[in-house]
């Protein structure tokens, strides 16, 4: 793999000139999959990893070179009544990983999933939800999800998500989600990386596009695809929680670089933003190549 910076890239750039009109430098968005929510008065499941530097954070130094993309998939909701949701899976380009999102904890006590955010805890246990910013990043990748309330089964917290930890769940309501981060990397603003509903009565709320699913208490929702959204917490039921959400990546520079820059497979796609930057977007696992 390309190193995110070279001597001779950064001996070029010392010397005040740059190749091609551009100097190497990209901003990146980079999402991981969302954690699956726990079936059978569940939580909600962790939004996946989210990493940035647009606008204004430290851009990566990119040499020429082929760069492999990871796009993670969503983890599964509980396979069963009272079934904890599965992590997701972590995205990768360059230097930038985002760790998955945390899977859910269904109706039996145990360890609910750590990960860019946390998965949410069963209504009546007595666990906490999933630490999140797990392994931890600079700026933070994520928030932890939310605890259920130990006497009611009506009450399973909420995933965490990327600007907000999940909320806990009370008697007979929902743990809210985590709030998701909207961001115009791709040209227009999207929201991701938002935390599932956990399970109540009656259950979440709708929630903006680009979130984690609903919660309970019936069939909880899924995480929207290619935000990294977690799959919503389940009600009573064999199995009903949501799936967590695919992740997704996003390159973007000035024009100069659009000539250099090419993606595959045909699913990826370079495009054009509105003050004519140069955005390369994965939705699917790939390479990015700069010449």
């Amino acid at each position: 793999m390309p190193l995110n910076s070279t001597r001779g890239a950064g001996s070029a750039k010392g010397f005040g000139f740059t190749v091609g009109g551009w100097d190497g430098q990209a901003d990146y968005l980079v999402v991981a999959g969302g954690g699956g929510g726990g079936s059978g008065l569940g939580g909600g499941g962790g939004a996946g990893g989210y990493r940035t530097s647009f606008p204004g954070g430290t851009k990566l130094s990119l040499a020429a070179g082929a760069y492999p993309i990871t796009i993670g998939g969503g983890g599964n909701a509980g396979a069963s009544d009272g079934g904890p949701g599965n992590n997701g899976n972590d995205s990768v380009f360059s230097t930038i990983t985002s760790t998955s999102g945390g899977g859910a904890r269904g109706r039996p006590v145990g360890p609910v999933g750590p990960g860019g955010s946390g998965g949410g805890a069963a209504g009546a246990q007595t666990s906490s939800g999933g630490t999140g910013n797990t392994p931890p990043t600079s700026p933070p990748q994520g928030n932890p999800g939310g605890a259920g309330t130990p006497t009611d089964y009506r009450s399973g917290g909420g995933g965490g998500g990327a600007v907000s930890a999940g909320g806990v769940g009370t008697p007979n309501i929902y743990g809210s989600a985590g709030g998701s981060a909207s961001n115009s990397i791709s040209g227009a603003a999207v929201n991701y990386s938002g935390g599932g509903g956990g399970n109540g009565d009656p259950g979440g709320p709708p929630t903006p596009s680009g979130t984690g699913g609903n919660g309970g208490p019936g069939p909880g929702g899924n995480g929207l695809g290619n935000t990294g959204g977690g799959g919503g917490g389940g009600g009573p039921g064999s199995p009903n929680a949501g799936n967590g959400g695919s992740g997704i990546v996003i390159i973007r520079a000035p024009a100069a670089a659009g000539p250099r820059w090419s993606v595959s497979p045909g699913t990826n796609t370079k495009t054009t933003a509105p003050n004519g930057d140069v955005v390369a977007t994965f939705t699917t696992p790939g390479t990015f190549t700069i010449t």
